[in-house]
């Protein structure tokens, strides 16, 4: 039975040919993981919500499994760690450009663009190799400022 008949959106072919060429096997188990940030409202989920959705396709699924399978598809780029305080969240966007906003009413954690942050940079002499670059902004969403 294929992806689509038991009602399941697959991984998107590149995801796949991704998987397989960083030497990863296509299992069931890695398909429930991914598929997790594709069927739900919210793609910055925390590892006990990854493990409850994904065992709605393989309810066997061991936490263990669903915390490799998270560090697996972060080595590859797939999916990407939340820099923040609390809990670890996984972010699923590939925009490496895109930056947070976190609800400090609802707690909801939004993908936002930021102007200028490309002029952002650490004080000459530190010592420091910057990566990349993460803002995370706090504050109210549009829908609890209403309130």
């Amino acid at each position: 039975m294929t992806d689509e008949e038991n009602g399941r959106q697959p991984p998107h072919r590149a995801t796949i040919a991704r998987l397989r060429t960083a030497g990863l096997r296509v299992t069931p188990q890695r398909r429930a993981v991914l598929s997790a940030f594709i069927d739900g409202a919210s793609s910055h989920l925390t590892a006990e919500a990854v493990g409850e959705r994904a065992r709605r396709e393989v309810p066997e699924l061991a936490r263990a499994t669903v915390y490799k399978a998270l560090a697996e598809l972060t080595r590859v780029g797939l999916i990407q760690i939340v820099p923040g305080p609390g809990v670890t969240r996984y972010d699923a966007n590939p925009d490496q450009d895109h930056q947070h906003f976190q609800c400090r009413c609802c707690g909801v954690l939004h993908d936002i663009k930021v102007v200028g942050l490309g002029e952002l940079q650490l004080w000459e002499g530190t010592g420091f190799v910057t990566e990349r670059r993460t803002v995370i902004f706090e504050g109210l969403c549009p829908q609890c400022a209403q309130r």
